[in-house]
């Protein structure tokens, strides 16, 4: 059979050729540049570390600029209403981190998460403005600009206030959150800011590729623009956030604002066959349960097993349930618990010991009742970029608004979405069941604590050189996204691409089951897997993990962006 195309098809074809930017890249095989390179969900705020990387900025700035353009086109999870993590290694061996999580407003109580039954109300874990966390993001920006920045800040916020006032293309993912806007403001007032915010005057709807532009935002990002961190935590943006509080029954002053500070903090070390792992620090129990996991495992011959095997799976399952189970029972936020064992946590010395219950042949029982608390629900609508500049500088960016666009509430005049993650924190003290609710008292509400996360940015090393640069968003699968991730660079000794690609599974400790990415297990790996006791379910997809690896050989980057993300590029230069 002959197949005949069209002149116009091949137009089209060639037209769409054209217009992918040089080094740019989505899906299964890796881009490669030669000097710097910035990995995103979504492909015009990579495009604009991009550039700030090519007018000589650094890693840091490039970073900066990122996470502000994604506030603006990637409203879901990208936020200046939010927080996260950020963990940075230099080509000359400095390693560090910066802690901008959320934390809870001075009025919070531990018990503000229950109706006046005792039972919990949802709402104010995920709903209304009692869900709202004291925002980090322009925190964690201004004293990583301050650290380790090079160019002047007004330059890395400029590019996203200009999105805001010319607009980008309306997506697909918009369009379903302006419909369920106006199914909200029916019957709650308090979301027409929200709509306001996202739909045309007169709450007329957008089509996709419509430009969408954001004045208020605009507005908010030139203050910060002009004034740093007063330019959002003190002044118009401050007094807008508290009288909207104010008015709609939220918790957060301009008091809380003022006493916000982001901190700088060492990020977590460990080893894994001979490369070092560098990933966030508490409040994040990302870096713990990594490391752990990475421990237990380093005494197996993975790769012998065979990628994705059933015994493969086993073993990663039975690391999952015990690093899991020490996240519950131990990690929370340390300023408010000091005697909390990190260095234990991470030592092969519990790995040993966690390793010796393993059995080869059956799997473990999650015990329900060795905690009493309630494991809170953590949203999968988080995002994570990672970058790498012309020296080689390295970073590893996780931030977040918890549930995709958060609460979805915008603050009146000053157009940025609200966080829920007060949602992350464990609701009612001393409560827990085989569903997997936890709530053991690291992690109960307590006035300006910052509540426990997954996010997971990670770096990993060889010979005092940066080499990945890998996170995801994800609720808590975060964790174990990331570690898959690991294992299959350093153990299948696949190039980034084919490593964040490929399909992934999910264990927690509770519920006892493991949730595979449905379609990309065989039966028959599902069936052996089974014989050692698991529990299957299965879910779509899980992460839009996003990596860089620096091949000091052929002195190239290679990057991936995640095809679960659909306007995740990588873009190189």
């Amino acid at each position: 059979m002959k197949f005949r195309i069209s002149a116009a098809v091949l137009t089209i074809a060639f037209l769409f050729v054209w217009s992918v930017p040089a080094f740019a890249q989505h899906g299964r095989q890796p881009v490669s540049a030669p000097n710097g390179m910035v990995v995103s969900t979504q492909y015009l705020a990579s495009e604009v570390g991009r550039d700030i990387l090519q007018q000589g900025g650094n890693a840091v700035d490039a970073a900066i600029a990122t996470a502000f353009a994604l506030a603006v086109v990637h409203p879901s999870a990208g936020n200046i209403g939010g927080g996260g993590f950020l963990v940075y290694h230099g080509a000359d061996g400095e390693v560090t981190a910066f802690n901008f999580r959320e934390k809870a407003p001075m009025a919070a109580t531990e018990t503000m998460m229950l109706n006046d039954d005792g039972s919990i109300a949802s709402e104010n874990r995920h709903v209304n403005l009692l869900s709202t966390g004291v925002p980090g993001t322009v925190a964690g920006l201004v004293l990583a600009h301050e650290r380790l920045g090079s160019l002047p800040w007004a330059m890395l916020v400029q590019p996203a206030v200009r999105l805001a006032e010319e607009g980008f293309p309306f997506t697909r993912n918009l369009s379903g959150f302006q419909n369920r806007l106006l199914d909200r403001v029916a019957n709650d007032p308090i979301y027409q800011s929200s709509v306001d915010a996202f739909l045309k005057p007169g709450a007329e709807t957008h089509e996709v590729g419509e430009m969408l532009i954001q004045s208020d935002l605009a507005e908010t990002l030139k203050r910060i623009r002009d004034h740093g961190r007063d330019g959002f935590y003190a002044g118009q943006t401050a007094r807008l956030i508290a009288e909207f509080m104010e008015e709609w029954g939220g918790l957060i002053t301009e008091e809380d604002l003022a006493a916000y500070e982001a901190a700088e903090q060492d990020p977590l070390h460990g080893t894994y066959r001979g490369h070092d792992i560098y990933s966030m620090s508490p409040p994040s129990s990302g870096g713990i349960a990594l490391i752990t996991m990475l421990n237990i495992l380093e005494a197996y011959d993975l790769a012998d097993m065979g990628h994705n095997s059933a015994e493969y799976l086993h073993y990663l399952t039975e690391a999952m349930r015990r690093a899991y189970a020490d996240r519950a029972q131990f990690v929370g936020d340390p300023a408010f618990n000091p005697d909390m064992p990190v260095d234990w946590l991470i030592s092969k010395e519990h790995a040993a010991d966690l390793r010796a219950t393993i059995d080869a042949d059956m799997k473990s029982e999650s015990d329900s009742s060795a905690f009493n608390g309630l494991q809170p629900y953590e949203s999968e609508e988080t995002t994570h970029f990672s970058v790498v500049d012309a020296d080689g500088n390295m970073v590893s960016l996780t931030y977040t608004l918890e549930f995709g666009y958060g609460n979805s509430i915008v603050v009146e005049g000053a157009g940025f979405l609200l966080n829920n993650e007060m949602g992350d924190f464990n609701p009612k003290p001393g409560y827990t069941d085989r569903r997997g609710n936890i709530g053991t008292d690291p992690n109960l509400v307590a006035p300006q604590k910052r509540m426990l996360s997954s996010m997971t940015p990670t770096i990993v090393a060889k010979d005092g050189h940066p080499m990945l640069a890998i996170g995801s968003p994800g609720g808590r699968t975060i964790i174990n996204t990331v570690l898959q991730v690991v294992l299959n660079v350093i153990d299948h000794d696949m190039d980034v691409a084919q490593a964040v690609e490929a399909p992934r599974f999910h264990h927690q400790w509770l519920p006892d089951e493991s949730r595979f990415e449905g379609g990309y297990f065989s039966q028959d790996t599902i069936d052996l897997y089974k014989r050692y006791g698991h529990r299957v379910s299965y879910r779509g997809s899980q992460g839009r993990a996003m990596g860089i690896y620096v091949d000091r050989e052929q002195n190239l980057l290679f990057g991936s962006a995640d095809s679960r993300s659909y306007k995740g590029r990588a873009v190189g230069y």
